[in-house]
């Protein structure tokens, strides 16, 4: 009985066929599904971290701050540009990427741009307005071209709306 036994262990083979056909179906679809994937990443910028060390720049410096009930396009010394109500759909970043190729027009060269935003402002919206930031799209002899606007992004918190509304005061 015992040697019945030790010849029956010894004889066993580990048969692994099921497996391997499961990796040969696994791995290609890992594979195929992995090359599907796609990550975008956009380049941020961190504003300075003090203004007060800063040497006075005289040229534009763009500010896009995003407030509950609209957006506000300002230069950082010149003050406010331009408030852009809210629509009834939301936010109007179609309006805000018009103002910014008419900018653009101006500034050539300008490249950068501040996105201020409030704590409570959803990522949607910070999304939506950095794309409307970056580039604008026309259709040209039928076909779609973008163009370039402002894409070196920097990302900061909204200045408080009582101090904006007393800077505007003082500036009169």
């Amino acid at each position: 009985m015992r040697e019945r036994l030790r010849r029956h262990r010894q004889g066993e083979e580990l048969n692994i066929t099921a497996f391997l056909n499961l990796m040969v179906i696994l791995i290609p679809f890992l594979l195929i599904t992995a090359a599907f994937s796609r990550f975008s990443i956009i380049e941020l910028y961190l504003p300075p971290a003090s203004e007060g060390t800063l040497k006075a720049i005289k040229e534009l410096q763009l500010e896009v701050i995003i407030r509950p009930d609209s957006l506000e396009v300002a230069d950082r010394e010149g003050g406010l540009i331009r408030r852009l109500k809210n629509t009834p759909d939301g936010y109007d970043v179609k309006g805000l990427n018009e103002l910014l190729v008419q900018i653009k027009v101006r500034f050539q060269d300008k490249r950068n741009i501040f996105i201020l935003s409030e704590p409570n402002t959803r990522y949607e919206t910070m999304v939506q307005v950095m794309d409307a930031v970056r580039m604008t799209e026309n259709m040209e002899a039928g076909t779609l071209v973008q163009y370039e606007l402002f894409p070196d992004i920097a990302l900061g918190d909204a200045p408080p709306v009582a101090a904006q509304k007393q800077d505007e005061g003082n500036a009169s």
